[in-house]
């Protein structure tokens, strides 16, 4: 798989230029670490469909604080930014990573400034752009957590985000960067903002420079974890990599879920169809070997009136299928073993009539059967009710009998093997 580039987005030769070092000379003598990706989260456009948050009127003069766990450790870090869907020039005046304490508050002595393209203190990303800052000294282990503080001088218009944190995000009036306390971070949200990714380098990874054994876990809500604990890094893919790290061997896990995201349809607040935003969200990442691919609910049931934003068209079992062999061919041609999952129960949920039903098991017999994998898990049967198999365990159930809760998500991580990963 081609590494990830410090600029992502084709034909922006500026800031490509900006993150090499001070003379071609000197980049191609200075060694190179190998970065493997920890943390990330897919970005979407601006947009508030249930409720108000921070995207849609962006930032001025303000400072945003992102607690984020990192699933495997290193030495040095650096995060991706991103103004994929902005349509103005975003400017980041400065960035601090450090160690979090807790409610706003980071751990006093270990905030490290974040620098960019070589040592400058602020960035500017083009619209439709996405970097990678510089790496700094920063030694991380697996299941921590680390803050990411950017400080916005200035205007920047709506902003990329991603909806569904599962986390809180905290922001202050003015540049805090550097506090360790959170007194001034007063308010909150439950989005992450124009952070899409932590990088790592060295520690138990530098003996294996190519290795590649991050896994993606690439879907919607169920992935994204809609249903589970805030704060509490209860989603599957949480789940997942506290079981890795269990067996002394930890592995990184990246959540590429976006909540009400579909195979085949692009969706206004749900980001594009994932057969598109697989090339920019999957296939960029660095020393991914293994990808989880558990989606096309959404395309099934969001054709009927209870989908948010209104029905989107309708979407055959025939043409789902044909978007999983999309993604399957986009995974293979770099290398990367795809895991096919089930879909989960729906029946009780807004999504229920019997004629999703039958898509949905037309659908996971599939998948089952097909042999299109490499591998395949049974998250259906892992979080079914055996006495009403249509119907997720109530113990497994958030309560809208779509979406696991914590225990829910917890069985869909135990019910992968992870030999096969």
């Amino acid at each position: 798989m081609t590494s990830r580039t410090t600029l992502r987005s084709a034909g922006l030769a500026l800031l490509a230029a900006l993150a090499l070092t001070s003379t071609p000379a000197a980049a191609a003598a200075a060694p190179q670490p190998a970065w493997h990706g920890v943390w990330a989260a897919s970005p979407q456009s601006p947009t508030a469909p249930f409720g108000p948050n921070w995207s849609t009127q962006g930032f001025d003069d303000q400072t945003v604080r992102q607690a984020v766990r990192v699933t495997a450790g290193g030495t040095r870090a650096r995060i991706e930014l991103t103004n994929r869907y902005g349509s103005t020039p975003l400017r980041i005046t400065g960035a601090t990573v450090a160690r979090t304490a807790g409610g706003g508050a980071v751990e006093p002595g270990s905030v490290r400034p974040l620098t960019f393209g070589g040592g400058r203190g602020s960035v500017t990303i083009p619209a439709g752009g996405t970097l990678l800052s510089d790496g700094v000294p920063f030694t991380t282990r697996a299941l921590e957590s680390v803050t990411v503080t950017l400080y916005l001088a200035g205007p920047t218009g709506p902003a990329t985000f991603h909806h569904f944190a599962g986390a809180t995000s905290y922001r202050a009036a003015g540049d805090h960067r550097s506090d360790a306390s959170g007194a001034a971070f007063t308010e909150t949200s439950t989005s992450w903002y124009y952070l899409s990714g932590v990088e790592v380098s060295g520690g138990p990874a530098a003996g294996r420079p190519h290795r590649r054994d991050g896994i993606v876990a690439f879907g919607d809500s169920i992935t994204d974890g809609v249903g589970a604990t805030n704060d509490a890094d209860n989603r599957y893919p949480d789940e997942l990599a506290e079981r890795l790290a269990a067996t002394g061997r930890p592995r990184p896990v990246l959540n590429h879920g976006i909540g009400g995201n579909q195979v085949t349809n692009d969706v206004t607040w749900a980001g594009e169809a994932a057969t598109v935003r697989f090339r920019k969200d999957v296939l960029t990442e660095q020393g991914v070997g293994t990808v989880i691919l558990l989606e096309g609910i959404n395309d099934i049931g969001g054709s009927g009136p209870a989908f948010p934003g209104g029905p989107t068209p309708d979407v055959s079992v025939n043409r789902l299928i044909e978007g999983h062999r999309t993604l399957i061919r986009q995974a293979h041609a770099h290398g990367i073993k795809v895991v096919g999952a089930t879909l989960t129960p729906i029946k009780g949920s807004f999504y229920f009539t019997p004629e999703n039903e039958a898509k949905r098991e037309a659908f996971n017999d599939w998948v089952r059967t097909s042999g299109a994998y490499d591998a395949v898990v049974d998250l259906d049967r892992a979080v079914a009710d055996p006495a009403d198999p249509d119907r997720i365990l109530p113990a497994y159930d958030s309560g809208d009998h779509l979406h696991p809760g914590d225990a829910g998500y917890a069985a869909m991580a135990g019910a992968l093997d992870l030999d096969e990963l």
